[in-house]
């Protein structure tokens, strides 16, 4: 396979078309899924670690969004909770299942609430455990996630268990495992597609 922009443009091409028609029942049970947690006055909370926090800021806060979402980001624990700057410098923060009680505690969280957890791996320690402490809590869960890596990789949390899961609705977000679309020669990667086509599930 050949590197260039225009292989680039059509492997997400395909992603995107594969990613937007091939799981209309699991779109629309979360879209029935949020609009019902909007109709009981809830508001829809997301979250997301590293670059997964991408498709988070679509959701909540975005200028012309929809109106009664929150996003919860590993910042919080700085700007809410009390905890030094130099805390969000640490690598095996989002590895950390503690963290995901420390988010939830910060939170503006009501019972009506619903959650969108995204995470191409879905398997570090915080995203699992905010996944099980919600849907011990209660709150309808949709994940996005890529199917494919999550299969390749193993879970980084005590229990074993994925986001995909614990999640009511899971909705793959159609990125190769590894995270990468083309081949370089010498066995390496370029290109990641998965803030690109999970966007198409915002």
């Amino acid at each position: 396979m050949n590197v260039s922009g225009t292989r680039y443009v059509e492997v997400i091409r395909a992603a995107i078309d594969r990613v937007g028609t091939g799981q209309g029942g699991a779109v629309a049970r979360a879209a029935d899924l949020f609009a019902a947690t909007v109709q009981a006055g809830g508001v829809i909370q997301a979250f997301g670690c590293g670059h997964s926090e991408a498709l988070a800021m679509e959701i909540a806060g975005r200028a012309g969004g929809l109106v009664p979402t929150n996003r919860i980001a590993l910042r919080d624990l700085v700007l809410y909770g009390g905890e030094p700057r130099r805390v969000l410098d640490d690598p095996g923060l989002e590895r950390d299942p503690a963290v995901a009680h420390r988010l939830y505690d910060l939170a503006p969280v009501k019972p009506d609430d619903a959650f969108v957890i995204a995470s191409n791996s879905g398997v570090n320690g915080a995203v699992v455990e905010l996944a099980l402490l919600v849907a011990e809590r209660g709150h309808p869960l949709v994940a996005i996630t890529s199917a494919a890596h999550s299969a390749g990789v193993g879970s980084r949390h005590p229990s074993g268990r994925k986001l995909a899961d614990v999640a009511d609705v899971v909705l793959d977000n159609g990125a190769p495992y590894g995270d990468a679309a083309l081949p370089l020669p010498g066995g390496g990667a370029v290109g990641a597609v998965s803030s690109i086509t999970a966007a198409v599930l915002a």
